[in-house]
């Protein structure tokens, strides 16, 4: 993913659009994003198996594309505050000796994240960003895949987690009343855990890598 987004970042960070409005204290920005998912899932530490998991299983969730909105507020001229806002869904199927196998399906995500952002750059052209911070991510309504289901599993169950951000982008203004561009790549890190159950059993228990890449763009408002 990093391939694909660096080379936007640095294509806009070459550009000079002088004479825009600047960025101040107590500003806030409002945007608009298409978002791509691209999530990892791989299966790190088994923790309960009634099921009888095959040697070398292993499992990958699907990427998805959805609507985000972010509210930014800047605290100082360069340094901002930013929260988002999402629900993305996705499947977590299985690889290796899962191959072809459905383990969860669409669980829903609802990303919690707020970052401290670092902006680059002269005040009314472009600004690159940096930005970390605590991500929490809430699971809603995921089910049990076909091939859970078939093995036994009446309900599924995600882990809400707390997890970590990093965070690098750009705003591009367009003219002198705050609308302007944004391109923006979050990397998340979070270990949460993935449970079935064969009525109140818990019959299997997984601890997933999902660490997923968020790559973002779309238009801002500033007020």
């Amino acid at each position: 993913m990093t391939s694909k987004a660096l080379p936007l970042i640095a294509l806009a960070a070459a550009l000079a659009l002088p004479g825009q409005v600047a960025a101040k204290v107590g500003d806030v920005q409002f945007k608009v994003l298409a978002t791509y998912v691209a999530p990892d899932g791989k299966i790190t530490d088994v923790k309960t198996d009634l099921i009888g998991l095959p040697a070398g299983a292993q499992s990958k969730a699907d990427d998805n594309v959805t609507p985000t909105v972010a509210i930014e507020y800047f605290v100082a001229d360069n340094i901002s505050l930013e929260t988002i806002a999402g629900v993305t869904q996705h499947d977590v199927n299985g690889r290796s000796a899962l191959d072809g196998a459905t383990l969860v399906s669409d669980a829903k995500i609802v990303p919690a994240t707020l970052t401290i952002k670092y902006h680059f750059g002269k005040d009314g052209g472009v600004r690159p960003y940096v930005g970390a911070g605590p991500s929490y991510f809430i699971f809603i309504d995921e089910k049990p895949g076909a091939t859970t289901q078939a093995l036994g599993a009446t309900r599924q169950k995600m882990g809400d987690t707390l997890g970590a951000a990093l965070q690098a982008g750009i705003d591009i203004p367009l003219n002198d009343k705050g609308f302007g561009l944004s391109l923006d790549a979050k990397r998340y890190f979070l270990r949460p855990t993935a449970t079935w159950y064969a009525g109140t059993v818990e019959v299997l228990k997984t601890r997933h890598r999902l660490d997923p890449w968020v790559i973002s763009a779309g238009v801002a408002f500033r007020f």
